[in-house]
């Protein structure tokens, strides 16, 4: 795919004439931007084919990694840089007087996720492809996402994310591998002629599932994997063409936004049908391509491993038994026995709540044959469990279908031969503690691959002053190998290295402060320390304690204005879910604080409050490399893994954090002394569920800082949050603080203090960051897949990566 500049702009020119029939100096920055993307997608395209028609003549076994969420911001400069063709391209189009970051501005990121989960996935497509894995994405192709957050009065309204308005010059429809996806009706079984029982539909409702593919560049090495997005139609049939206006629509919303409201039955009836409709079209896309093969049915373990990321794709246990028993004539014991070959399950979270049950009668009439099939697995789970464990409770908790819900996570694991969590702790409380039934029944199914990121986009892409910094210092094989980022712990004294880096930051920074004050005329000084947290707005991510400190500096210039206070810019990105209203009234308290803050003159340019609006992957790549603290505090035991932590890490910010998911795993890479540890532990927190001695009243009348805190929540000191700040101040008071926040408050105050003090002596802040950086590379996605697919998925490099990076 390499080309010379000279290639590139008579190619380019030659595009943007066929396809515009103009020049360069008529053509707008969406023209521009569809010409760079058309010449760039029909160069990889003869790779893709290339890729696929090796899978096939090698009967090479390919992962599908089935995913709910795929968050892969804007793809421009990323396929740029792993065709190797960023710095051709970029002084290619300034020779023509075309500055490539205007043509990447035009580019709308991909609205297919929200947050961790939806990025993690984007990252390991990345990585697959870039060694050389043969692994695809499967999922859905959302019209609007999840939405566009904008703030009115403090508040959030949620707004339709339109990011295929301009199209999308990465996609390929592919009407030729469309399936039929079936819903309702009613179905029994009747015997055929050889004996064996077979499904009986009637009245079912017929929906076609189209894929649009996009490819998935692996990095400089000529390898093009798939992800294929799922985006449903009416069929053209002569029933369809009756369907009313109402019908049409609901069966459009099916695929028209991530994690449609599920607050009612209606959202809910949305939420299940979405699932089983990229579950139900991936698995007949596998099996479809399977048969291509000519390989036995009962083999297809040997060729297909199919994992399932959260709980969202559990469907795909019961679909691929509908499909082996109802389509290909296995036996039940046949059809199980490869079912559990084939599928793995990643687990992402201990909380009770995330992981999803559907009421039994709404899987009954949804998916009338696949209840029936969920309801035997049960049935067959119950009669072997019952012979390995006497303790009926064991069967209870474990079993799918239960107090008239199906339990989706017990039906991921049951049909799964790997499940496995996403950071060393996670991994462990899930054996101890969450699934500890499950473990005591299959402890060799359970196993830790603790997540990673593409340093590529967060490195390479998202901080280019500080690759070339890194290039000078210690040479680009870090760029190949992340773990080569050791190499800088041979200079972290030496005092040039630490300016440059420094200087990076610094301009970085200013990048930030410059995006600040173009978006939310705030104005920030570089100077300031930039602390930052870039997460979903969660309860137990615990947004309100940083708020809270914030509050308690602010109390503190106020009492004392010609005090010293070393400045500091608190930076927030993040979007609540629409019907998650207690997560809405921490941004409105964030937001109306934030007001107050910034405007007051008491406080001058030492404190400022920035919440970003539509925190998404772009903004993501201004923000990261600009921070000089990362916000890591959610309460012990309840974040599975983070991946922000590993980026901002990546990036050279300093963490402050507790003892939760992977940020132990970032303590032990770069020492006790790097990092800003706080807060009560995971067993802390399991002692106070157990002992029930918790009590958030005593620290609000014992301690004079939470309680002037807690009051400026009630007492008009923030204006505008009446109903808002009653809210938090009862969540905290009246129902005892679930998530703990007056406990590690203290101590939380206490390692912001450690922060400042540590920050005004540049040559240990610049060593600790240097030290940060040095030891990221452990949490390379790259290295995580490999983990999979040697552990899990069973599936080599094809020939020519291995050869070449051999």
């Amino acid at each position: 795919m390499k080309m010379t500049k000279e290639q590139f702009i008579t190619q380019f020119k030659k595009r943007l004439s066929e396809k515009y029939a103009m020049g360069v100096e008529d053509a707008s920055p969406t023209e521009l931007y569809n010409t760079l993307g058309s010449l760039m997608h029909s160069a990889y395209s003869s790779d893709r084919h290339h890729t696929w028609r090796q899978y096939l003549l090698n009967k090479q076994k390919q992962a599908y990694y089935f995913s709910i969420e795929f968050l892969p911001g804007k793809l421009m400069a990323s396929n740029l840089l792993n065709m190797d063709w960023l710095e051709t391209v970029e002084e290619g189009l300034a020779e023509l007087g075309i500055d490539l970051a205007d043509l990447t501005e035009v580019e709308q990121d991909m609205a297919l996720g929200n947050g961790g989960l939806g990025r993690l996935a984007s990252c390991f497509m990345d990585s697959i492809a870039s060694c050389g894995l043969p692994g695809n994405g499967n999922g859905i192709r959302y019209e609007y996402g999840l939405f566009k957050q904008k703030f009115i009065d403090g508040h959030q309204v949620e707004l339709p994310d339109d990011w295929l308005s301009t199209g999308n010059v990465w996609e390929v429809r592919k009407d030729s591998k469309a399936v039929d996806v079936c819903f309702y009706g009613q179905v029994h079984l009747e015997e055929d002629a050889n004996g064996k029982l077979k499904p009986v539909y009637k009245n079912q409702q017929v929906l076609r599932a189209v894929p649009y593919d996009t490819g998935m560049i692996g990095y400089k090495n000529n390898i093009v994997n798939n992800m294929r997005l799922w985006s449903v139609e009416i069929p053209n049939s002569e029933e369809s063409k009756y369907r009313s206006l109402e019908e049409r629509r609901t069966i459009e919303d099916l695929t028209a936004v991530l994690y449609p409201d599920d607050s009612n039955a209606k959202g809910q009836m949305t939420r299940l049908a979405q699932e089983y409709f990229f579950v139900s079209a991936g698995i007949q896309s596998i099996v479809r391509y399977y048969h291509t093969l000519k390989e036995p049915i009962h083999r297809i373990h040997e060729y297909v491993a199919i994992h399932i990321n959260d709980t969202h794709p559990a469907l795909c246990i019961p679909e691929f038994m509908r499909i082996m028993l109802d389509e290909e004539g296995m036996s039940w014991e046949e059809a199980w026995a490869v079912t559990l070959k084939v599928m793995s399950y990643t687990n992402h979270t201990i909380m009770a709540e995330a992981m999803e049950k559907w009421p039994i009668d709404m899987l009954k009439q949804l998916l009338p044959r696949i209840y029936q099939i969920i309801e035997e697995i049960d049935r067959r789970f119950v009669e072997e469990t019952e012979l390995k464990v006497h303790d009926r409770s064991i069967i209870d908790r474990t079993r799918i279908i239960n107090h008239n819900q199906v339990h989706m996570a017990h039906l991921a694991i049951i049909g799964s031969h790997s499940i496995n969590g996403v950071a060393k702790l996670h991994s462990e409380l899930l054996k101890t503690v969450v699934l500890h039934d499950f473990y005591s029944l299959y402890p060799a199914r359970f196993n830790n691959k603790t997540n990673g990121i593409a340093e590529r986009r967060w490195l390479q892409l998202a901080n280019r002053p500080l690759s070339s910094v890194l290039d000078k210092t210690i040479g680009t094989s870090w760029r190949d190998n992340p773990e080569d980022l050791q190499q800088l712990l041979n200079y972290q004294d030496d005092q040039k290295v630490l300016n440059a880096l420094a200087a990076a930051k610094r301009q970085n920074k200013e990048n930030l402060a410059a995006l600040i004050k173009k978006t939310q005329d705030i104005t920030v000084s570089p100077d300031a320390i930039f602390d930052v947290q870039i997460k979903r707005l969660h309860a137990y991510k615990r947004q309100l304690l940083n708020l809270m400190h914030i509050i308690k500096c602010y109390q503190d210039i106020k009492n004392n204005p010609d005090s010293e206070f070393y400045p500091r810019v608190f930076i927030f990105g993040a979007k609540a879910a629409p019907s998650y209203a207690y997560a809405k009234t921490i941004i409105k308290c964030i937001n109306e604080t934030a007001n107050l803050v910034n405007n007051d003159p008491d406080v001058k340019d030492r404190l400022k409050i920035v919440f970003l609006e539509n925190y998404n992957v772009s903004l993501a790549e201004v923000i990261i490399p600009a921070a000089d603290v990362s916000e890591q505090i959610s309460l012990a035991s309840k974040e599975a893994s983070g991946t922000s932590n590993m980026k901002l890490m990546l990036n050279g910010a300093v963490t402050i954090a507790t003892l939760d998911g992977a940020n132990i795993e970032i303590r032990d890479a770069v020492g006790e002394e790097n990092i800003n540890i706080f807060g009560i532990t995971e067993q802390e927190v399991y002692d106070y569920y157990e002992s029930n001695t918790y009590s958030a009243v005593s620290y609000f009348e014992k301690d004079p800082v939470i309680r002037r805190v807690l009051e400026a929540f009630i007492d008009g000191t923030i204006p505008n949050i009446q109903s808002e700040g009653r809210e938090v101040f009862d969540s905290l008071i009246r129902y005892n603080d679930e998530f703990f926040v007056l406990r590690d408050f203290e101590s939380y105050v206490k390692a912001q203090e450690k922060i400042t003090e540590c920050y005004k002596d540049k040559r240990k802040w610049q060593k600790i960051s240097l030290i940060n950086i040095a030891n990221a590379g452990v949490f390379s996605a790259d290295e995580t897949v490999k983990r999979y697919a040697d552990d899990i998925w069973q599936i080599e490099p094809v020939t020519e990566y291995s050869s070449k990076k051999g």
